[in-house]
């Protein structure tokens, strides 16, 4: 993954290098896997995504279809 400084704005760069780590899930990964999870918890933790992902999805289409 690369990030250009553009006019020396370091700043601007930093905070599109962490854009983009974020919406590649990266630190959500480093997250993880900063301590061992339990194979219980991990499959709890996946049905609660999975939970998550069809809820935003009928959302996403109750409000494409209102609009």
């Amino acid at each position: 993954m690369q990030v250009q400084v553009v006019d020396n704005n370091v700043e601007k760069a930093i905070k599109l290098l962490k854009r983009k780590l974020t919406k590649e899930g990266i630190f959500r990964q480093l997250k993880e896997k900063r301590w061992h999870e339990k194979p219980s918890d991990a499959r709890r933790r996946k049905q609660r995504q999975a939970r998550r992902r069809v809820r935003r999805q009928i959302a996403r289409a109750k409000a494409r279809s209102r609009g």
